[in-house]
């Protein structure tokens, strides 16, 4: 990342702004709001700054930046419209090793101001790096209307019971559970309704039992997370609370790297991926994992890739998890047959094509590929086979062998709905040597029917250069 992302205390430090016009209005304004003390130096300030002056808010000196305009500063804010000063200002800084900022260069920058959302004291900012400062605003917008103005007031209740209830835990994952039930019950429903009394004497009474021991901590969970196709935009508000809840992920190796960076960064990470004839841990020991991390007290988030019931084995972990009494919740995710199709421009169904789907996998429990044959080569269907790399061959040829011509319809779509996904249109004959001649890897599926015609025709989804689609 070019910034470090970071929080500056400037509260009664000397700070230098270099411009007095509305950029430069618009940064001081942020300063003091900061409580910074303001000096402005420039040949002219607009009307709004001379107020400031003269109510005694900020500083001002008229005239161009000297070097000795520095002295004490903790950072310095270069705003006017002529390069040449701003870039003086800029070196004369880094050479005093003061923090700058140059206004629209973020190349001449120490750091730069993010665009943001203040809940006081929450706050929340947005960079793109001085990349993009429309579409972090943008961004900002949005966040307006999903955080109401009360999160402050819940951040100012949490701060003001939290030596308390530092007393209460010595233990950070304690204090944490703790929040965590408060912030996801009726307490934060007081506070975000405007009943910040009740709320308060609700908070006091809880802790309260809690220190007697009538309230005991929320106990260990699993989270049964979906994490879609791969990209991280297709995954449900639920599934992201719950990702910045977990104590330990448990994930596989379907689960794409940006989707696994969604996850609380505190998180303890535990791999239990498998591929063919090599198995991380079996998948009987997974589920005894599951259930021995929430039975000492952990917020377990065991995330797969698609959907954890859609060939995911989600339903053999629940097993377990019931027969151990564990608490869990399951979030489905978008299954790969969808989020292949849609990023491929194969429709599963369409009226003229195709009035029903099937999903099967492509190996069984045993390694063999025992499928209900008559039941796939039925016309007027998709068929959607999981897993299915190793035996394409073999599957292609079973289906010419019990009824479907030869030039049928087929498709392998790789890594769906990420940068690196591809699209390998042919037929049930010509499909294995097609895929053979690309560099196909195991994270695929294969599509069989009339629809794949329409690939053509509806494919929207580029990838970005680099990655090219057969």
């Amino acid at each position: 990342m070019a910034f470090f992302p970071i929080f500056l205390t400037v509260k009664d430090h000397p700070c230098l702004v270099v411009g007095g016009g509305n950029t430069a209005t618009r940064k001081i304004d942020l300063l003091l709001q900061a409580d910074a003390r303001i000096h402005v130096v420039a040949p002219q300030i607009s009307s709004l700054l001379q107020s400031w002056v003269d109510e005694g808010r900020i500083s001002y000196r008229c005239g161009t930046f000297v070097e000795t305009d520095l002295s004490g500063c903790r950072l310095v804010i270069a705003a006017t419209n002529d390069n040449a000063i701003n870039q003086q200002v800029s070196n004369a800084a880094k050479a005093h090793q003061i923090l700058v900022n140059v206004v629209d260069s973020p190349e001449s920058c120490d750091f730069i101001v993010p665009s943001m959302l203040s809940r006081e004291p929450l706050q929340v900012a947005i960079s793109t790096g001085g990349a993009a400062p429309v579409l972090a605003r943008l961004l900002r917008a949005r966040l307006e209307s999903l955080i109401p103005a009360a999160y402050g007031q819940l951040a100012a209740l949490m701060a003001a019971f939290r030596e308390p209830l530092k007393q209460r835990f010595q233990n950070t994952t304690e204090r944490r559970d703790f929040w965590e039930s408060v912030l996801q019950g009726p307490i934060a429903e007081l506070v975000l309704s405007g009943q910040q009394e009740r709320a308060q004497a609700a908070l006091t009474q809880y802790l309260a039992q809690v220190d007697a021991n009538d309230a005991p901590l929320p106990r260990g969970e699993v989270y049964l997370v979906g994490g879609g196709p791969g990209d991280p935009d297709l995954l449900t508000f639920r599934a992201l609370r719950l990702m910045q809840q977990a104590d330990v992920v448990v994930y596989d190796r379907l689960v794409s790297p940006a989707v696994l960076n969604l996850v609380r960064r505190e998180a303890e990470r535990v791999y239990v991926g498998k591929k063919p004839n090599d198995h991380t841990l079996p998948q009987e020991e997974i589920n005894e994992l599951l259930a021995k991390l929430a039975l000492q007290g952990k917020k377990v988030l065991r995330l797969k890739g698609g959907d954890p019931f859609v060939f995911g084995r989600g339903g053999e972990e629940i097993e377990t998890l019931m027969a151990a009494g564990v608490p869990f919740q399951v979030v489905p995710g978008i299954t790969a047959a969808l989020g292949a199709s849609a990023y491929a421009g194969i429709p599963l169904t369409h009226r003229d094509h195709a009035q029903a789907c099937v999903f099967v996998t492509g190996h069984l429990k045993d390694g063999s590929l025992d499928l209900n044959w008559s039941m796939l080569t039925q016309l007027n269907q998709t068929v959607v086979v999981y897993m299915g790399l190793r035996a394409l061959n073999e599957f292609c040829r079973q289906m010419i062998a019990h009824g479907l011509p030869a030039n049928y319809p087929a498709a392998l779509v790789q890594k769906a709905t990420t940068s690196e996904q591809k699209t390998i249109v042919g037929t049930l004959q010509t499909l294995p040597d097609l895929v053979h001649q690309a560099d196909i890897h195991l994270q695929s599926l294969i599509i069989v029917g009339t629809v794949v015609t329409l690939q053509q025709q509806l494919s929207w989804f580029t990838p970005p250069p680099g990655v090219s689609e057969h």
